[in-house]
């Protein structure tokens, strides 16, 4: 949408975007007004004091300017309300509005300098009148200054957020010890990184069942193109398992945002050997440090009958599946399960070279295994078609929205997709948009709509098992009386970014794991089902 133009400059604001704000406003100001008028109808009859016929004076001003406020205020509502999000045209009038608002301000301050300074002088009316003025006062000052700064602590609450290091515990009780999970202990195992306490290792223990002396090396070190990882034992399943962690701080969302490809080197027969760039450098470190500091050494000579299982999720399951790559020629056994990796990672021989010994796990309309730069690219695109074709306002659109969001149900009649025919102009200029509305335009192949990708084209890794919830979409996947199906998909199934309430939500490994535990348990899954082409992958 086309930012409005005041002052000679363009605004990162659109006339549209004026309907909230406005009606905030103007909710306040009449409320206001309702409060001067009922103050001064209520006490007019005690204003013979000195300086009373000043203040009544001053009174009556302020409700005449207040109106005037209002009816403008009402007015830019109003005017925001018309049109479209492409058609702007109906709200031409917005910039002389907005210079009668903001020409509003000088004498509304003004008035109120000098009711300040009236009370000041000692106007000796009903102290109601006073506190009224006094209160009209405070009030356009909080309008006009939002607080800058954070009041100072008191000191009885500073004292709490002084450091343990620096405080004496109270003499009426000894201080209590820490849980016994997070002491530190003498490990058996390599620990690396900022786990000083021992608690993130805690956790590792409660949510594997697994024992100290199960893990061979724990890596909590984070930077970019560094990710956290551990190798442990799993006896059970007779597996050496490396697992990669995923975005958890800033440094992993800049490996993530590392999009542009660079190529792999593999000790196979693949051609064309592309991966992600941030992730594909993440994967080379975790390889170095598992091979190159002799960690695999380590736990197969424990272990030598055992094989190698790298397992990960989000940002952790593409450079799982990239290490196991790397790893391939070494321990051709190698098994990689990457839960809800993103999409763009390999290049197309990649892709079809990893299915013989990469499984991944996609639930619902998760946004990350559709994740991509030119998926992002043909997102824009539609949305861009949307926005053009749709006839609605841009308050109705974002009222709906909220709906939708709190309340489910299904979109009313506001058009998702482009169904064919001319496209109308969109945002390609506020003069054009304003001098002849949003009339059908056909876009030719130089249109940047149509231009063709800079990017080429990523895939996920291995081969895709879908958990898809059963009927209609509720607004959470923990729901219990969720039912899901498991299927193995394409990735052409994943080509397109869906928008939904649980695109966010269906990525987050609780709820990832929550839903996996509740198919396992359902016998009327079927895991095992035959693959679509390609050859059997082992899942055991």
């Amino acid at each position: 949408m086309p930012g409005m133009v005041l002052f000679g400059r363009r605004w990162a604001i659109a006339s549209d975007d004026l309907v909230f704000p406005g009606v905030f406003e103007l909710l306040v100001r009449v409320l206001w007004w309702v409060g001067i008028l009922m103050l001064y109808l209520m006490h007019r009859g005690k204003l013979g004091c000195p300086g009373g016929a000043l203040l009544s004076s001053y009174l009556i001003v302020l409700l005449v300017l207040l109106a005037v406020i209002i009816g403008t205020v009402s007015a830019i509502v109003c005017v925001s309300m018309r049109g479209t999000i492409c058609n702007p045209g109906p709200r031409k009038s917005m910039s002389k509005l907005l210079y009668v608002r903001l020409a509003l301000f000088l004498p509304e301050m003004v008035w109120a300098s000098l009711g300040a300074a009236w009370i000041a002088d000692g106007v000796q009316c009903d102290r109601t009148v006073g506190s009224g003025i006094i209160a009209t006062v405070v009030v356009r000052t909080q309008t006009w200054c939002p607080a800058t700064s954070r009041p100072a602590l008191p000191s009885s609450i500073s004292s709490r957020t002084t450091p343990r290091a620096h405080r004496s515990p109270p003499r009426s009780s000894p201080t209590p010890p820490g849980p016994s999970s997070c002491r530190r202990r003498t490990t058996d195992y390599d620990l690396v990184g900022g786990d000083q306490l021992n608690c993130h290792f805690s956790s590792i223990l409660q949510t594997t069942g697994l024992q100290h002396r199960d893990f061979i090396h724990v890596s909590f070190h984070d930077k970019v193109y560094e990710l956290p990882f551990l190798v442990a034992l799993d006896h059970r399943k007779e597996s050496v398992v490396v697992a990669v962690r995923g975005t958890m701080s800033l440094q992993d969302i800049l490996t993530d945002l590392s999009a542009e490809s660079e190529p792999l080197n593999l000790e196979c027969e693949v051609q064309d050997c592309w991966a992600h760039k941030g992730i594909s450098q993440a994967a080379r470190y975790v390889y170095r440090r598992l091979v190159n500091d002799g960690i695999l050494s380590q736990a197969f000579s424990i272990a030598p009958e055992y094989r190698l299982v790298v397992v990960g999720h989000s940002l952790g399951a593409g450079a799982a599946a990239l290490l196991a790559l790397m790893l391939k020629s070494l321990y051709p056994q190698v098994r990689c399960y990457a839960f809800s990796p993103p999409r763009g990672l390999l290049s197309k021989s990649l892709y079809e070279y990893s299915k013989t010994f990469i499984v991944s796990l996609v639930l619902g309309k998760d946004v990350i295994p559709r994740l991509s730069v030119t998926n992002l690219e043909d997102l824009k695109r539609r949305i861009l078609r949307v926005i053009a074709h749709c006839n609605k306002p841009k308050y109705k659109i974002l009222l709906r929205g909220c709906w939708y969001e709190l309340f489910g149900g299904s979109p009313e009649d506001l058009p998702t997709e482009l169904d064919g025919g001319d496209l109308t102009q969109p945002l390609l200029g506020e003069h054009s948009l304003l001098a002849h509305g949003s009339p059908a335009y056909s876009f030719s192949s130089e249109s940047p709509l149509e231009s063709p990708t800079r990017y080429p084209p990523l895939y996920p890794p291995g081969r895709i098992i879908h958990l898809e919830e059963e009927g209609a979409s509720g607004r959470c996947s923990c729901y219990p009386a969720a039912r899901y199906t498991v299927r193995w998909s394409h990735e052409s199934e994943f080509s397109k970014i869906l928008i939904g309430p649980k695109m966010l939500t269906d990525h987050m490994p609780d709820i990832l794991m929550r839903v996996l535990d509740h198919v396992v348990s359902d016998r009327a899954a079927c895991v095992s089902c035959p693959a679509r082409g390609g050859s059997s992958v082992d899942l055991a």
